[in-house]
């Protein structure tokens, strides 16, 4: 399983419409005032685009390595006898490695911080992972993606419970079609256990806290992606190695040629690890957690899409019906958080067109 912490909120992300814009997919505020020489608008405008096309990078290196790593992580769990926490404290291991090589290079600068306040993060990504393996050993493969697709409301519930985040109506709305489409594609066989519903449970608390609380630590301990990378991943590594000799065994090869193309396969994913990890804290910074979640349903169309066009996976109708449920969510959410930031090219779809730069 990926790490999948490449999971600060915009500092306006607090507030929408001027006041309120929480979860922004661009992070970027129209001045409230324009200047008169129209020679200087171009030059803004080019910088809202600029931000448009970083942000897009951004999400897009984040699914493209999150569905390599899946791939990558899939092989390693069928053909290289190595368990989901091993191979998590194995990639966060390479992390703290690369991280500490981004620093000898002077990619980012070190910034001291107490550890007790990067601890809940750690605890809340073992916690995610530990517990999402253990939903799909007790549920149906029906039961996880359900319990799987409540971690967008939750995340959606926790930023505006605990941390004052407010939506507007038309967000809430575009994460109906989202839910139902998810739900539509990926959710067969349902059945409903205590002990398996406890599990999943948890696991959907830990990872919606995960993803909320990288943007807050971001923002509040004022950090970039890379130095709060730096604490939190040795410490999920380390975290991890207690659960690991409890409930997990190590792996035996038996020739020579099994262990090398073990351990090939294991760095390969571990550096595609360090990608993902980068870029999970990089979308939440830029963006937020929310979006950060809608993106991973992106993934999942991604995947199935992908299977059906290069290898031929069957997709039935109730699955067909489910993508096109889920991309019509995406893409409006996408347009109402641009709307909302005033940054749509038509004045007229923006929520305040008359501050509009465009």
């Amino acid at each position: 399983m990926s790490t999948n912490s490449d999971y600060v909120l915009n500092n306006n992300d607090k507030n929408m419409n001027n006041d309120e814009s929480a979860t922004s997919l661009i992070k970027i505020d129209p001045p409230s005032t324009y200047p008169s020489n129209k020679r200087a608008m171009p030059s803004t405008s080019d910088n809202i685009m600029q931000e448009h096309i970083r942000v897009i990078a951004g999400c897009a290196s984040n699914i493209l390595s999150s569905i390599g790593i899946i791939f990558l992580n899939k092989y390693i769990f069928s053909h290289c006898q190595i368990k989901t926490m091993t191979l998590t404290a194995i990639q966060m291991a390479f992390t703290s490695l690369g991280l500490i090589i981004c620093l000898q290079m002077n990619t980012f600068v070190r910034k001291s911080v107490p550890i007790i306040k990067v601890l809940p993060l750690a605890i809340a990504f073992c916690a995610f992972v530990v517990f999402t393996n253990l939903s799909l050993e007790h549920n149906t493969i029906g039961t996880y993606q359900l319990f799987k697709v409540l971690t967008t409301p939750v995340v959606a519930l926790i930023s505006w419970q605990y941390y004052k985040t407010k939506y507007s109506r038309m967000v809430i709305a575009t994460l109906i079609p989202v839910v139902v489409g998810v739900c539509t594609h990926s959710v067969n066989d349902i059945k409903l256990t205590l002990m398996g519903t406890i599990i999943a449970s948890i696991g959907v608390l830990a990872a919606s806290l995960y993803q909320v609380w990288v943007g807050e630590r971001l923002k509040d301990l004022d950090m970039n992606s890379q130095q709060l990378l730096y604490y939190q991943a040795p410490l999920s590594a380390i975290i991890l190695v207690p659960l690991i000799l409890l409930m997990e065994s190590f792996p035996s090869y038996a020739t020579n040629e099994e262990q090398r193309t073990a351990i090939i396969t294991v760095v390969t994913s571990s550096i595609v690890a360090f990608v993902v990890n980068l870029s999970v804290y990089w979308v939440i910074k830029n963006t937020s957690a929310l979006t950060y979640n809608m993106i991973g349903h992106l993934k999942t169309i991604s995947i199935l899409v992908g299977g059906f066009l290069l290898f031929e996976d069957s997709l039935n109708y109730k699955q067909f019906i489910g993508i096109l449920l889920t991309l019509f969510g995406l893409f409006s959410y996408t347009f109402v958080r641009i709307s909302e930031q005033n940054q749509l090219p038509c004045p007229r779809w923006n929520v305040n067109p008359t501050n509009n730069i465009v």
